[in-house]
């Protein structure tokens, strides 16, 4: 079995040394070639990554990987066995080639866990988060483009849990399908979306997207799967995000969108 996971990075940070994990450069178009294999080689849109992020390596893993199952991680997000507080035994958590093959010998895709929101559907923790005509936007492509989706996207939407951080490991097959499919979304929306006035991280907008998306394919094709423990490799400050979560909520009420 061939299994080769992308490591998405931008800049020089600790990476397993497991056979299976393939360091990637995101975003190499114009910077500083950090040492690892970049996603401006072989059929590439490593200059979108600005709006993409994550999203120009595993279009680069599609384009230009041949294994028999391709999956995402992050530098800073693994999957892993299970999760503890030190970073060293993080590490040591993170799934080997050899459990990779016994769990894909089972499973055709691995997803993250659900990550709840409980208070929160996707499409309001969405809007909360993010600018509404992305999303909105996204709706209307599909309705007019896969109208088959729309009974799923909907049914997504209105759930309060979701599988995030685009990472996932799926057969060949399956990859292809679901790349196309993602896509031809995003390629679109692109077209007429106006991301005039949106700061730095909000021009992330096709990369926050696709997060949401992926439930939304997986639930229409009725793909089984299994969610996977995912840890961050570093502390997280808790409150600082919690904090930043309610700041948005508030100015999202306050101007009443």
């Amino acid at each position: 079995m061939d299994i080769k996971i992308i490591v998405a990075t931008h800049k020089h940070y600790w990476m397993p040394d497991d056979p299976v994990y393939l360091p990637l450069q995101v975003g190499a178009e114009g910077k500083t070639d950090l040492g690892y294999i970049a996603d401006n080689t072989g059929d590439n849109i490593s200059s979108k990554n600005a709006n993409f992020c994550e999203l120009t390596g595993m279009y680069w893993a599609w384009k230009n990987v041949r294994s028999d199952y391709i999956g995402m991680v992050h530098y800073r997000r693994y999957f892993t066995r299970k999760e503890v507080r030190n970073i060293d035994n993080k590490k040591r958590q993170i799934l080997t080639v050899s459990e990779w093959e016994i769990l894909l010998a089972k499973y055709s895709v691995v997803v993250s866990d659900k990550r709840r929101y409980y208070i929160e559907s996707n499409r309001s923790h969405y809007n909360h988060a993010h600018h509404q005509e992305g999303l909105d936007m996204t709706e209307k492509i599909i309705r007019e483009t896969y109208p088959a989706y729309v009974s799923s996207f909907e049914k997504v939407m209105s759930r309060t849990w979701a599988h995030m951080f685009n990472m996932f490991v799926m057969r060949r097959d399956l990859l292809d399908s679901y790349m196309t499919w993602l896509f031809g979304i995003l390629e679109t929306l692109e077209k007429y979306l106006n991301l005039q006035g949106y700061d730095r991280y909000q021009q992330r907008v096709f990369g926050f997207v696709a997060e949401r998306l992926l439930d939304v394919w997986l639930e229409k094709n009725q793909i089984s799967y299994i969610e996977q423990n995912v840890s961050f490799m570093e502390n997280q400050n808790w409150l600082k995000k919690s904090s930043a979560f309610l700041i948005r909520k508030f100015i999202h009420i306050h101007n009443g969108r």
